[in-house]
């Protein structure tokens, strides 16, 4: 079985068991494994009739709402969302997660500290012991434009591992993110033992950082699609019971 289906059973296993005629506000994650969850729900809303809103957490979340006909709308209309459901780049056994792979870390947080339940979803070798086992690009860090520098030596100089400025594909220059700020991925040493609510703490008290890819004990279940095509489904304890 392939990635993509391997993470089209996970969205589709997610959407099934929190999208209802209870649910009225969700948040729409980015990346590929939104994809079948927000055709998975466009499926829902036609047959079932529900009254649902969605809220974006980037410009293709947006367009994937409206191509699939749901209604739109925006963390400036609404602050208590009933659930968010959006994929990862790696999730540990102390469900740390890494996101922004696809530069979208700062709306995503944004929807999902809004939601009652914040749902990953992914292909199963997004799982792993600890943060850097399986995710080698680092923690995406977006920064203003005129901080890049100093913030890059300073997260260096405090953390050290290595900063990378992301830089755009068909592009010349750096990434630009949806708020018109800049990406850096933090390589950090995976062998060494991080408790990552104080290193996301750190990092946010560096000047010129606007948001880390880090979500720190956000998750309240994560469902991850595997090669046989069965889904295993991770609950953290700490914030819902099994």
């Amino acid at each position: 079985m392939s990635v993509d289906k391997a993470k089209e059973s996970a969205a589709i296993a997610a959407v099934n068991e929190h999208i209802n005629h209870n649910v009225h506000v969700i948040g729409v994650g980015s990346g590929s494994t939104i994809i079948p969850a927000v055709k998975r729900i466009a499926e829902m809303v036609e047959k079932d009739k529900f009254d649902l809103i969605c809220v974006p957490t980037s410009l293709q979340a947006r367009e994937l709402i409206l191509s699939h006909g749901l209604k739109l709308g925006s963390l400036v209309e609404y602050q208590e969302l009933d659930v968010a459901i959006d994929g990862a780049d790696e999730v540990d056994e102390q469900f740390n997660c890494i996101k922004g792979g696809g530069g979208c870390q700062t709306q995503e947080k944004l929807v999902a500290i809004c939601a009652k339940k914040f749902i990953v979803v992914a292909d199963e070798k997004k799982w792993s012991t600890n943060l850097g086992d399986k995710w080698k690009k680092g923690v995406p860090i977006e920064v203003l434009p005129i901080a890049y520098k100093i913030t890059k030596k300073e997260i260096e100089k405090q953390l050290g591992g290595e900063v990378i400025v992301r830089e755009g594909a068909g592009k010349v220059g750096p990434v630009i993110t949806d708020q018109g700020n800049f990406i850096l991925d933090w390589k950090f040493d995976s062998s060494k033992v991080f408790n990552w609510s104080d290193v996301n703490q750190q990092l946010k008290l560096i000047p010129g950082v606007v948001e880390t890819g880090l979500f720190i004990n956000m998750i309240s279940k994560a469902y991850f699609g595997n090669n046989d095509g069965n889904v295993q489904v991770k609950v953290n304890s700490a914030i819902v019971s099994a």
